[in-house]
């Protein structure tokens, strides 16, 4: 995949929305002179994310320059969550929500649910939105297991979810540093958008675990990072395998290594594998393309109200 550096830009005015118009827009141009400036910044496949409509953001998340340099990465305004304790410093808790965070209480459950409620918004109204979907930083370094307020998201809204790894972000600015060091390398990976419909019947609720395991699998393709199946942790330690066994022990019939290794998930009606990716428009349906390979899916139009997020 080739560098992309075109620079092209669409704010997006959104009044309507969580976030300042004005301040945002010059906070963004910002943001973009300055990484592209002070780090030997790389993006590839920024061609991946639709120029109109709305589409999920999903990257891996090892910093809190993740929120800098992804964002930066986008043809695009993009809206995020971000976790509720931003609006108790107030060296955030004015400028977050200006920029279009919308904050999110994680302590889980219905919590979360007008948060989601927002992120739907921002969907509907054909915009970006991004999200983690490790839920928190990953303090072990692996990817960790995804949970699924993405995925609802996607089926919700009938929005593409679009997979992001990155690296570098973590020698920029290592846990619990203010600065960021500066002149090192950041890469951005943009994956290609991804549909609920490929990986099940979006009313079977087994869906969302599917979709949202192929969505960790594409970012652990992106990132190189290696995959633990369980949920990200405050507990977790660094580099720490011994850990995440003691915490998340294998079953009698468990093959350890394959627990590690990012596995493209068994789904719903068939293997994801063998599954050729969605294009962003639909295509006419066909029985066969001549060479005897399955027909490209097309997207399903589902309806916005389909399913709450809770």
């Amino acid at each position: 995949m080739a560098d992309d550096t075109d620079t092209t830009f669409n704010f997006e005015p959104a009044p309507e929305l969580p976030g300042a118009d004005r301040l945002s827009k010059y906070a963004f141009a910002g943001i973009r002179q300055l990484t592209n400036r002070l780090w030997n910044f790389t993006v590839e496949g920024r061609e991946n994310i639709p120029l109109d409509g709305p589409a999920i953001i999903t990257p891996n998340h090892l910093s809190f320059c993740d929120s800098v340099f992804v964002p930066a990465a986008l043809p695009r305004r993009v809206w995020a969550i971000g976790k509720g304790e931003y609006m108790d410093s107030w060296k955030t808790k004015h400028l977050f929500p200006a920029m279009g965070m919308i904050p999110v209480d994680r302590s889980g459950g219905d919590a979360a649910k007008a948060a989601l409620d927002t992120a739907a918004k921002v969907l509907e109204g054909g915009r970006l939105f991004m999200i983690y979907p490790e839920g928190t930083r990953s303090r072990s370094e692996f990817l960790h297991k995804g949970r699924t307020g993405a995925a609802r998201l996607a089926i919700r809204c009938n929005a593409p979810i679009v997979p992001v790894g990155h690296e570098g972000t973590l020698d920029v600015q290592p846990p619990d540093k203010f600065t960021m060091k500066v002149r090192l390398p950041i890469t951005i990976k943009i994956g290609k958008p991804m549909w609920a419909h490929e990986h099940g019947d979006p009313d079977d609720p087994r869906t969302l675990r599917a979709f949202t395991d192929a969505v960790m699998f594409e970012i652990a393709q992106l990132s190189g990072q290696r995959y633990v199946d369980r949920y990200a942790s405050k507990d977790d330690r660094p580099g720490v395998l011994a850990d995440v066994e003691k915490t998340a022990p294998p079953s009698a019939n468990d093959d350890t290594s394959e627990r590690l290794t990012p596995q493209r998930p068994s789904v719903v009606g068939e293997n994801p594998i063998n599954v050729p990716r969605p294009t962003l428009r639909p295509v006419p349906s066909a029985s066969t393309n001549g060479s005897g390979a399955p027909p490209v899916p097309t997207r399903i139009a589902l309806p916005r109200s389909r399913a709450s997020v809770g």
